[in-house]
């Protein structure tokens, strides 16, 4: 499927309004002040006016659509990999092959206190120095469980028993990886991984071109597996190119 380039799309993202928060203190660089653009929140934003801000940098959480607006900053780039050129390295093969006992299957319904407690485990264990611990249940159902009309869960199950959960979203061309949470007892088995391959199959099956990671900044050593799958693409705030901009 082509992308919508309809005059119609264009003139709605023009008229989109955005909103700043009041600068912060950034999650990934120490001593570093970050400001967030988001769209006005009483927008409705369908798959495709979605997709559209997602191809210019946007990001979902929540119930927010937004974008990072640093007066003296530019390190989070958007990063997403074509789906059709993706070939697995040596390591991402042989975490397919060792996880082929893992049943993946994508719903659009999660028994939520199953899952709440295993996000709870994941945040404790693995982002217990981040600003999302400790976690909680109004957290969980604002950042994850409150399903967006284009909201999918793959659940990661072993042996019947749920060990994690890539929360995806469906744009008319592309999935866009939203969070991804596990077992962190499990943490040898690179379920991380296993999930955005996950998500590439998903959309190479239904032959979507483009899987959106999020952020990738230089300076972030949470975010460098990104850079593992290629061929990877960075957007500088104007073009996609498989280069990454200066910053």
């Amino acid at each position: 499927m082509s992308r919508d380039n309809s005059p119609e799309i264009d003139r709605e993202l023009q008229t989109v309004r955005l909103f700043l928060t009041e600068p912060h203190d950034c999650s990934y660089i120490t001593d570093q002040q970050a400001t967030t653009a988001f769209v006005d929140p009483d927008i409705t934003v369908h798959p495709t006016l979605y997709q559209r801000l997602a191809e210019q940098g946007f990001r979902r959480s929540g119930r927010y659509h937004y974008r990072p607006h640093c007066e003296h900053c530019q390190a989070c780039v958007s990063v997403r990999l074509p789906v059709a050129a993706y070939r697995p390295n040596r390591s991402q093969r042989r975490c397919a092959r060792s996880n082929s006992d893992i049943d993946v299957t994508a719903v659009e319904q999660i028994d939520r206190e199953a899952h709440y407690a295993l996000f709870e485990r994941y945040i404790a264990a693995r982002h217990r120095d981040g600003d999302m611990y400790p976690a909680s249940t109004s957290q969980f159902e604002d950042f994850l469980g409150s399903r967006n009309q284009t909201t999918l869960y793959l659940e990661l199950r072993l042996q019947g028993e749920l060990i994690g959960c890539a929360v995806t979203d469906r744009y008319p061309n592309g999935l866009s990886a939203i969070y991804t949470y596990f077992d962190p007892q499990l943490a040898g088995r690179s379920l991380g991984t296993l999930a955005i391959i996950a998500q590439l199959q998903l959309a190479r099956r239904w032959q979507l071109e483009h899987l959106y990671l999020g952020y990738w900044i230089a300076p972030s050593a949470k975010m460098a597996y990104k850079t593992r799958f290629v061929p990877l693409e960075y957007f500088d705030g104007q073009l996609w190119s498989n280069e990454p901009p200066a910053t």
